[in-house]
């Protein structure tokens, strides 16, 4: 079987290669375990050379890599090349992260002293999203390398390319034979690859796919599960500028064509003149938002990763207004023959009983509140906990907001989408498994391992016995 990947903008071919099957995944597996002990014995200073050299090839590349990218996702250009930045940033943050979180502390004690070290995995299997297929992996990947895991990376079926580009830059870089590994393929071949013999399972994707794999490994205690998953996400706007909301807004449910797993879906809004107004500049602004391809100049939203992801929000929008949604902006399809564009959709869905799903796509669903008790009630209800935001100019109902909002990413006055790899990142409910990434990768890439070390053999008094 051959996997193929187009740019959505174009429909050009990008990439094509053969489906790895269960046979390639378990070679895979084989070979990563023989590689795993000699890799874990590496000194900490010799891994972390090799992780430097890939960021500096990362670096050198940034422009071609970030083309790539936008080829392959059909996302803006600017924002490819803050991919590949962040992906190089990711480097550093992770080593000071595992020097941090994941080093080795020792005390004196009578006897000698303690001695807390931090171990590898092993084998760790790493799936990775199309939204951000350069990024997402890579925080994942770094970490797990720098504590001295092997990894075993599929990309998404969307994004082959990216990820075929990411390990030709691994080797490059130095690391052994068997140490980085890629398999192509679809569900299936990710199916083979996590029901081999692995130690952990890095995963960035739905949280359809999440529940999946709990259920997968319930009976398989030893493998660590570290999940990030998606969010029906809610953005509070209380007051402020109309306009200066407005932008917010489009950057919180529309940057990235809506496919980020922190975009919010859900704008709460409150009843009255105040939320009216608001709610005017954000119809306005997301009717103008520009839509193109990558390589047509500076825009705000590209297509979406396929024509069939657009088919799917489309879908979600009209079943919406089946149950009762007012439509306030229809999805436009800005691009006459290519069904990878779609505009962004804004409904009202106040006192229906919307389904508590994400809806991977720039639709934004409006829900008008009496009063701020409403707004955090509103805001909380969901199964979700990824991200939240609130807009307002009052400190107090931000204080209060932060403290009763269930989400593992709340910021104030800024998009849901923002979020620092210095900091953690995750979410509760189905938004996770309580292991948030970036500055905390390093926490379930290695396990910890306490010592009592004494030098000399002594023995020790036993109460009860006499000498």
């Amino acid at each position: 079987m051959t996997l193929q990947s187009y740019d959505p903008a174009s429909g050009e071919i990008i990439w094509q290669g053969p489906v790895d099957g269960p046979a390639q995944c378990h070679a895979a597996l084989e070979r990563a375990r023989a590689a795993a002990p000699l890799w874990a014995r590496t000194p900490l200073e010799e891994r972390l050379a090799i992780v430097r050299r890939y960021a500096a090839l990362l670096k050198e590349g940034l422009e071609p890599f970030a083309r790539l990218i936008s080829r392959e996702t059909g996302k803006q250009l600017w924002e490819s090349r803050g991919e590949v930045s962040a992906m190089i940033g990711k480097v550093e943050i992770s080593i000071a992260a595992q020097a941090e979180r994941a080093g080795t502390r020792e005390q004196a004690m009578p006897f000698g002293r303690s001695v807390l070290r931090h171990r590898p995995h092993g084998v760790m299997a790493v799936l990775g999203p199309y939204n951000f297929p350069g990024h997402l992996p890579n925080g994942h990947i770094v970490p797990a390398l720098i504590a001295g895991n092997v990894v075993v990376f599929k990309p998404s079926e969307e994004t082959p390319a990216v990820g075929a580009h990411m390990a030709a830059l691994w080797t490059e870089a130095g690391l052994p034979d068997g140490v980085f590994q890629i398999v192509q393929g679809r569900r299936e071949t990710g199916a083979a690859l996590i029901g081999g013999d692995i130690d952990g399972l890095l995963f960035t994707g739905s949280a359809q796919a999440g529940r999946a794999f709990r259920h997968a490994f319930a009976d398989r205690p030893h493998v660590i599960l570290a999940l990030e998953l998606g969010g029906n996400n809610p953005l509070v706007a209380w007051d402020g500028d109309p306009e200066a909301v407005a932008s917010l807004v489009s950057h919180s449910a529309f940057i990235t064509t809506g496919q980020r797993c922190s975009c919010a879906r859900r704008l709460i809004l409150p009843i009255g003149a105040e939320g009216d107004r608001m709610l005017d500049a954000v119809l306005a602004q997301a009717a103008m938002l520009p839509v193109g391809a990558w390589d047509e100049g500076e825009g705000f939203m590209g297509p979406l990763i396929s024509a069939q992801a657009v088919d799917r929000a489309r879908w979600a929008v009209e079943a919406l207004a089946g149950s009762g949604a007012r439509i306030l902006l229809p999805a436009t399809a800005p691009r006459e023959g290519n069904a990878a564009f779609m505009g962004a959709a804004v409904l009202d869905v106040t006192g229906i009983a919307a389904p508590d799903e994400e809806i991977f796509a720039p639709v934004l669903q409006v829900i008008r509140v009496e009063d701020f008790d409403a707004a955090i009630a509103a805001a909380n209800n969901t199964v979700f906990g990824l991200s939240a935001g609130l807009i307002v100019q009052e400190p107090a109902l931000w204080d209060r907001f932060s403290a009763e909002i269930r989400a593992g990413v709340v910021n104030w006055n800024r998009p849901t989408t923002g979020a620092a790899s210095t900091m953690p990142f995750g979410g509760l409910g189905g938004s996770g498994n309580h292991r948030p990434s970036a500055a905390y990768a390093a926490d379930y890439c290695a396990f910890p391992a306490a010592s009592f070390e004494a030098t000399r053999i002594e023995s020790l008094p036993v109460p009860g016995l006499t000498p």
